[in-house]
């Protein structure tokens, strides 16, 4: 899963949430350094991805792209999955998302100093490009792709995978539909395994 999805599956903790959110960036097990709680989320972040890896539907909206993208098409289904996560927002949230987005970013800056360097290199051009509220309409969709590529040096051709979304976009949509239901019931598991076990 991608950003979006993380966060949102930090269910309201802080440091479950940067946890999470920077966990795509720390190597093996090199976050001893980190508080507690923000470790947990680092590994409830590899349990949501392993999940996410091994479950059927994702294989099955990634096996639609893969003989145009190949390795990249997991990436891609990750990034139309936040998407379709942004754009049905309501159905799975009370807090308005542009409210939502814009309590984790102040919540990145509150905690600036532990984060690793590539989030702080991230950091400006996530907020102010507002990454994660456009990530609901396809034109914010398509620049992410776009600079996918470019990180690729254009070998990925992500670029035109916005073609892909809307050619086959409600079956895309159903597939997330259904697989964020049994995510967000797995990830809910592990995360009363992780923190509130400890709690008490």
């Amino acid at each position: 899963m991608n950003f979006l999805a993380h966060i949102y599956l930090s269910f309201g903790d802080k440091e479950i949430t940067i946890g999470n959110f920077i966990a795509d960036s720390i190597r093996a097990n090199k976050f001893q350094h980190l508080p507690t709680k923000v470790q947990k989320g680092i590994k409830l972040h590899r349990l949501i991805d392993t999940y996410t890896d091994t479950h059927l539907i994702p294989k099955i909206s990634s096996k639609r792209l893969h003989a145009n993208y190949s390795h990249y098409s997991r990436v891609i289904v990750d990034i139309y999955y936040d998407h379709f996560l942004a754009k049905n927002w309501t159905k799975y949230s009370d807090v308005p998302l542009d409210v939502f987005v814009d309590d984790f970013y102040d919540l990145l800056e509150n905690n600036y100093e532990i984060l690793p360097i590539g989030v702080k290199k991230m950091m400006p051009y996530m907020i102010s490009d507002n990454w994660l509220y456009n990530y609901s309409k396809m034109e914010g969709i398509g620049n992410v792709l776009n600079g996918m590529n470019r990180r690729t040096k254009n070998r990925s051709k992500m670029n035109f995978a916005i073609l892909d979304l809307e050619e086959h976009y409600d079956s895309f949509e159903d597939e997330f539909t259904e697989f964020f239901d049994e995510l967000i019931t797995f990830s809910k598991n592990k995360f009363n395994s992780l923190v509130i076990k400890d709690e008490f």
